[in-house]
């Protein structure tokens, strides 16, 4: 027995990291094929394109490593079914639960890793990405002339170039600069026939020097003088511009607002017993407040809500108003000012029951946004044991399938649960399903169907050889008789 189980083992580890690999590469050219346009032209470090990618590595584990695990059992029992393994194994005696627990355990494991990397360490790297990427976004492209067009990105400056030659890209030609480094009435016109940028040496100056050009520009006044006109001429001239604006400035990453998908578990669970509070205190108020105004209707249309007919007699008496004593039908002007002083107390207090009300409806959807995202990490992580759970015994099933078979059954198999997540996922969060049920739904499906195919291959119910898949070799290398039980 414990030759088979090292031997199952042994098996799962290669397929696990392979597959692994391939699926963090494919996911890692996803993200540079669809945010490349953004980070191209930004003069950005290399380091910080490697940080951003090992920030968002994070999300992409947490799709992969499910599934690497599931093509992993596939594979494995495969192979324990194309050789003739699991024949020998049952006519030993030996039941299926009493094979696979060990795989069982290794996904239990797997299941406590991604459950703490889930709860801890990918909102940690989503909220450095998000901040990362606000940083990026924010950042200005670097300095690129390009000819015919105004080069704006040089705070002070405005440069337009009317040719610049393609074999000598360093050479400018018909160069207009505007100066507003001392403000826009005071701007200064410099127009050059030639020029040529100096490499930077600094990576923060650029040297611009120009030639046979004139520089206009007005001046202030100053010591009595008043303001004056300059026209200069030059043969050769040099500007050194700073180029601090073109750096890429990193904020700290520590610091920022974070949202459901950028906070740790335990983080959101202190939130939501305090919004749960929250609800608490206001809907004590609301029936305070409610049972205050009684259970009877005023006939004014504007209170909008019940109320005794004492209520009113109350609400005047606590303003100090004494009710006059009237003959039936009559209103004295007493009476109107006390009606008046009612309805206002009245629209106060319906104004308060609608404040009231949002507050609740606003702290419940907070709470319910939370919730699902905390069992949203621990659905995910509970997939892993699922998914090894069920393929095992489809890996018996496709016997010589194949790679190409195991692939194909992996990915339907995530595909459906992955789509029944996100979509449990948008109706929890319009509070159409509880936050409990639509994040574990996918789990509660896919762990039947383990718990059944389980069952099935345990009373060996699977004994009657299936069709051979068209595109695999058994139609040509296999016969009734290899594989039935022995």
């Amino acid at each position: 027995m414990k030759q088979f189980h090292r031997m199952i083992l042994r098996m799962l580890p290669g397929p696990f990291v392979a597959w692994l690999l391939v699926l963090l590469f494919l996911l890692v050219m996803q993200f540079l094929i669809k945010y490349l346009s953004q980070l191209v032209g930004k003069g950005l470090p290399g380091a910080v394109i490697a940080e951003l990618i090992a920030y968002n590595l994070a999300y992409m584990l947490v799709l992969a490593v499910p599934m690497a695990a599931l093509i992993a059992t596939i594979l494995a029992f495969g192979r324990l079914a194309e050789s003739n393994a699991y024949l020998v194994i049952k006519s030993s005696g030996v039941s299926f639960p009493q094979l696979v627990w060990p795989v069982y355990v290794v996904g239990l494991l797997l299941t406590a890793a991604m459950w703490v990397f889930n709860t801890s360490i990918h909102p940690e790297s989503n909220f450095r990405a998000r901040n990362l990427w606000q940083d990026i976004r924010t950042a200005k492209p670097g300095f690129d002339l390009q000819a015919g067009i105004f080069y704006d990105g040089i705070e002070d400056y405005r440069i337009l170039v009317g040719n610049i030659p393609v074999d000598r890209p360093n050479e400018l030609e018909e160069i207009t600069i505007y100066d507003y480094s001392e403000g826009a009435r005071f701007r200064t016109d410099i127009h050059a026939t030639k020029g040529y940028l100096e490499p930077l040496t600094d990576g923060v100056t650029l040297h611009l020097v120009l030639f046979d050009g004139e520089v206009h520009r007005k001046r202030p006044p100053g010591s009595g003088n008043a303001e004056r006109y300059e026209r200069l001429s030059f043969t050769r001239h040099l500007m050194r511009i700073s180029l601090d604006d073109l750096n890429f400035t990193r904020s700290d990453p520590t610091e920022g607002r974070r949202t459901d998908r950028t906070m740790k578990s335990r983080e959101m669970i202190a939130l939501v017993d305090s919004l749960e509070m929250n609800v608490l205190g206001a809907q004590a108020q609301l029936l305070s407040l409610l049972t205050d105004l009684g259970t009877g209707r005023i006939t004014h249309q504007e209170t909008g809500f019940p109320i005794r007919d004492d209520a009113m007699l109350a609400v005047q008496l606590d303003a100090g108003v004494q009710p006059d004593v009237v003959a039936p039908g009559v209103l004295t002007p007493g009476v109107l000012a006390k009606r008046d002083l009612a309805l206002r107390s009245l629209r106060a207090a319906r104004v308060r029951v609608q404040g009231l009300q949002r507050d609740i409806s606003w702290a419940s959807d907070q709470a319910n946004r939370y919730r699902v995202e905390i069992h949203k990490k621990y659905s995910i992580a509970l997939a892993c044991l699922i998914f090894m759970m069920i393929g095992a015994p489809i890996g018996l099933f496709i016997r010589k399938g194949g790679l190409g078979v195991a692939a194909t059954m992996a990915v339907a198999i995530f595909m459906f649960h992955w789509v029944s997540l996100a979509n449990g996922e948008k109706l929890a969060d319009r509070n159409l399903l509880a936050p409990w049920l639509g994040m574990w739904l996918a789990d509660i499906v896919t762990g039947l169907v383990a718990i059944w195919l389980t069952f099935v291959v345990w009373r060996d119910l699977g004994s009657i050889p299936l069709p051979a898949w068209p595109w695999s070799r058994a139609n040509r290398t296999s016969t009734p008789e290899a594989s039935l039980p022995s």
